[in-house]
C-alpha cells in the first residue's frame, strides 16, 4: 500500500537537495541511481499521478510473488506524466536509452 504522505515527504527532500546542487542535472541522476525504486509524482484529477521512473521490475516482483521485499525508494515530484517520462529516458542506464 502506498503512503501519499511519505511520496510527498521524500519528494520534498529530493526538491531541496537538487536546489542546493551546483549540477541539478548530476543531482538528479544520483538520486535515481541511489534506489532501488524511484517514482515520479505529479498532480492529476485523482489527487497524485504515478510514474515508475526505475525499478518496475521489482514492484512487478513484488506483486506477482505477493510477498514482502526490502527495497529503497523516493519519489521526485514533477509537474505531469510527460515530464515523468522524460525524466525516466533522461536517467535510464546508457545501453537502454541507446537501444530506444
Amino acid at each position: 500500500m502506498l503512503d501519499f504522505d511519505e511520496l510527498r515527504e521524500l519528494a520534498a527532500d529530493v526538491r531541496v537537495f537538487v536546489d542546493v546542487a551546483e549540477d541539478k542535472a548530476e543531482a538528479l541522476r544520483a538520486v535515481v541511481a541511489a534506489y532501488d525504486v524511484v517514482l515520479a509524482i505529479f498532480p492529476s484529477e485523482e489527487g497524485m499521478g504515478l510514474h515508475v521512473v526505475k525499478g518496475g521490475e521489482i514492484l512487478d516482483r513484488i506483486a506477482t510473488s505477493r510477498t514482502h521485499a526490502m527495497y529503497s525508494h523516493t519519489a521526485i515530484a514533477v509537474p505531469d506524466l510527460e515530464h515523468a517520462e522524460v525524466l525516466k529516458r533522461l536517467t535510464a542506464p546508457v545501453e537502454q536509452r541507446i537501444a530506444a
